[in-house]
């Protein structure tokens, strides 16, 4: 499990798993640490979109909580991990979204959206972790 912990909290690590990642700035703290805020830049299709993050508690492997917030749309993510054996790590996500605005809209017509791209992280994290 440790290896699987020590991978995801690698931000030097976060463009192999979230596809689209062009970049992440720290605005305030330091990367990794409690209360930092940084911007991620990502490209995604043909649009590019920036978030904050904030990372609100660092407990690894118990409990890591950020914030993500960009234009409507506030998200919220609370990650465990828990060994299910030597070979096998469980890695649970507790997603929060909040809509504001016309994403309040999108979410209404399109609400298998955001699911499916929290699943599409999920799974580029198991490959990843697998690869090395």
């Amino acid at each position: 499990m440790s290896e699987v912990v020590t991978l995801f909290d690698n931000p030097n690590n976060y463009s192999s798993w979230m596809d689209g990642l062009l970049s992440i700035k720290v605005m305030e703290g330091k990367l990794g640490e409690v209360g930092t805020k940084s911007l991620f830049r990502f490209k995604m299709g043909n649009k590019e979109m920036e978030m904050t993050e904030t990372i609100l508690v660092k407990n690894l492997p118990d409990e890591y909580k950020v914030g993500y917030t960009a234009n409507g749309v506030s998200n919220t993510v609370k990650s465990t991990f828990s060994e299910l054996d030597p070979e096998r790590t469980l890695y649970i996500t507790y997603n929060e979204f909040e809509f504001t605005g016309f994403m309040k809209f999108i979410a209404f017509i399109m609400p298998g959206s955001f699911k499916k791209t929290s699943q599409k992280y999920l799974d580029d994290f198991k490959n990843f972790v697998e690869r090395n």
